[in-house]
C-alpha cells in the first residue's frame, strides 16, 4: 500500500535513501533550487549523480544547442536529451544493472508580475529499461522571486516523487503536484505523460485533470491527443473559439462556427492571418450530476478528431473570464461564435461580481483585445420565433449599451448556411441514436457520423426499445 508522503522535506530525504533511483538535475534561469532540497537533507549522495545549472546563454547553447527561446517545451526537452544520455554513457556499465536512472531538468523565468517554467523528468522504471518521461509547464504567481523560487523548489520535488512513487496512480500524481503550495501560487496548465511506464494513459484524460482538480482553468490539446500549453499555440495569434457540448456535434453546431469563421477571416484587423481555432467544452458541460464522466468525454474528443479540432477544457462559466484568458497569451483578435440564446446570458448583471467591476468590468475583459461575438440565430420550436442579433429583447436599461456593441461591430449577426439547422436539437439526435433511427445521420457531419458508428458511440449499435 502506498501512503502520500506530503511534506517536501520528507519526499526529498525519501529520494535520497531509496538505493534504487540515482539521477542528474539540470536547472536553468531561477537557481538550482530543486536540487538543493535534496543537499538540504542529507544523504544526496545516495540520489544525485550530478547538478548543473548552464545559467549562461554560450555554455547553455554549447550543452544543449541554441535556441530561439530558452524557456520553452523544446529546450526542456533537449536538457533531458542531452542529459539521460550522458548519464546512461557514464555510469550504465557500473550502476545500470541494479539502478534506475533519472533526470530531473527545469528551464525557468521568474518576474515581479510572475514567472513561467517547464519542467520535466526522464526515468527508468526498471534498471535498463527504456525511459519514460513526465513533462509540464508552470506558472508562478508570486510577486516576489524569492517566493517563486521556493515554489519551484517545492513543485520539482512533488514531480519527482510522482514520477517515481505515483506513477501507477496518475490522478493522484497530478493532485500531488501541489502538495506544499495552493493554486494561488503555482498553476499547472500543460501535462503530457509518454512512456513505456505510461503505456495505454490517455494524455487527454490527464488535461481534463488538471482542470477537474483545480491545479488550472483550462488546458488544451490537440486533434492528435497531444497536450499542449497556451502559449505555444495562441502566441501573437488571432483566435477563434466556440463553447458546448458537442454531444454530438451537430451540422447546426458546426455552421455556427462556419459561418463565424467566414466572418472573422474577413476583418480588417486580422490582414489575412489564419485564426487558430478552439472548441471549449466546460466543466459544466461534461458534469451530470455531481461526477464527470470520463468515457463520455473522451468519446466527445473523439468526435471532435475526426473534424480536427484543437479542444479547450475549462472551468470558466462566464464568457468574459474565457476572453481574459485568451488575451494572457494573444493581444491579436479574438472571436466568440455562438447562438443568440447566450446573449441572455451575457446580459444578466447577476453573471458578474462587483469586484471585477459588474456587467460594465465583465464587458470590459471580454471586448479586450478586441473581440467580437458572432451571433448565430435561435428557434423557439415552440413559439416558431427566431431570434437574433437583431430582435434579441435586451434589458430596457441596457438598450443603449447594446446598441453601441452593435453599431462598433462587436455584436456580429451571422445568417445560417440553410434554415433548417435552426430546428436541430442534440437531444433528438442522441435519442434517435439510441434507438436505431436512421435519421440521425442526415443532422451530423459525416466525419462523425463515420466515428460514432464504426466506435460504436453514444450508444450507436445498442438500440433500445
Amino acid at each position: 500500500m502506498i501512503t502520500d508522503i506530503t511534506e517536501t522535506h520528507q519526499k526529498a530525504l525519501r529520494i535520497n535513501r531509496d538505493a534504487r533511483c540515482y539521477g542528474t538535475f539540470a536547472e536553468i534561469g531561477a537557481g538550482q533550487e530543486v536540487a538543493r532540497w535534496f543537499f538540504r537533507v542529507g544523504g544526496a549522495s545516495g540520489s544525485v549523480a550530478k547538478t548543473i545549472c548552464a545559467y549562461d546563454m554560450t555554455v547553455s547553447d554549447a550543452l544543449y544547442g541554441s535556441a530561439e527561446r530558452y524557456v520553452s517545451r523544446r529546450r526542456l526537452q533537449a536538457m533531458l536529451n542531452h542529459e539521460f544520455a550522458l548519464l546512461l554513457e557514464r555510469l550504465d556499465a557500473t550502476r545500470g544493472a541494479d539502478r534506475t536512472f533519472f533526470v530531473f531538468a527545469d528551464t525557468v523565468a521568474t518576474r515581479k508580475e510572475g514567472g513561467d517554467g517547464w519542467l520535466g523528468i526522464r526515468f527508468q522504471a526498471q534498471p535498463r529499461a527504456a525511459p519514460s518521461e513526465i513533462l509540464m509547464h508552470v506558472r508562478l504567481l508570486d510577486k516576489e522571486n524569492v517566493r517563486q523560487q521556493e515554489a519551484l523548489g517545492s513543485i520539482g520535488v512533488n514531480l519527482l516523487y510522482g514520477a517515481l512513487y505515483l506513477r501507477e496512480y496518475p490522478d493522484r500524481l497530478i493532485r500531488s503536484l501541489l502538495d506544499n503550495l495552493t493554486w494561488e501560487r503555482v498553476e499547472v496548465d500543460m501535462i503530457r505523460f509518454d512512456g513505456p511506464a505510461f503505456a495505454g494513459l490517455d494524455n487527454r484524460l490527464m488535461a481534463l485533470q488538471l482542470v477537474e482538480q483545480d491545479l488550472t482553468e483550462a488546458a488544451m490539446f490537440t486533434a492528435e491527443g497531444e497536450a499542449v500549453q497556451w502559449a505555444e499555440v495562441l502566441y501573437k495569434k488571432p483566435v477563434l473559439v466556440q463553447r458546448g457540448s458537442f454531444n454530438p456535434l451537430t451540422h447546426a453546431a458546426l455552421d455556427v462556427l462556419e459561418r463565424a469563421h467566414e466572418r472573422f477571416v474577413a476583418e480588417p484587423e486580422l490582414q489575412g492571418e489564419t485564426p487558430v481555432v478552439l472548441v471549449e467544452m466546460t466543466l459544466r458541460h461534461l458534469t451530470t450530476g455531481n461526477a464527470i464522466n470520463h468515457a463520455d468525454f473522451l468519446q466527445r474528443a473523439d468526435m471532435l478528431r475526426a473534424l480536427g479540432r484543437t479542444v479547450l477544457i475549462s472551468n470558466f462559466r462566464r464568457f468574459h473570464r474565457l476572453a481574459w484568458y485568451l488575451s494572457r497569451y494573444t493581444n491579436r483578435p479574438l472571436g466568440l461564435a455562438l447562438g443568440a440564446f447566450k446573449l441572455a446570458e451575457i446580459f444578466d448583471e447577476r453573471f458578474y461580481n462587483e469586484t471585477e467591476g459588474g456587467l460594465l468590468g465583465g464587458l470590459g475583459q471580454l471586448f479586450k483585445n478586441p473581440a467580437r461575438l458572432y451571433v448565430y440565430p435561435n428557434l423557439n420550436l415552440e413559439t416558431g420565433e427566431v431570434t437574433t442579433v437583431e430582435n434579441f429583447p435586451i434589458a430596457p436599461h441596457l438598450r443603449h449599451l447594446y446598441a453601441y456593441l452593435r453599431e462598433n461591430h462587436y455584436l456580429v449577426g451571422i445568417e445560417p448556411t440553410d434554415r433548417a439547422f435552426l430546428a436541430i436539437r442534440r437531444a433528438d439526435i442522441l435519442a434517435k441514436i439510441r434507438k436505431g433511427d436512421a435519421a440521425w445521420e442526415g443532422l451530423v457531419p459525416p466525419p462523425i457520423v463515420a466515428r460514432i458508428k464504426r466506435d460504436g458511440l453514444l450508444g450507436y449499435g445498442k438500440k433500445e426499445p
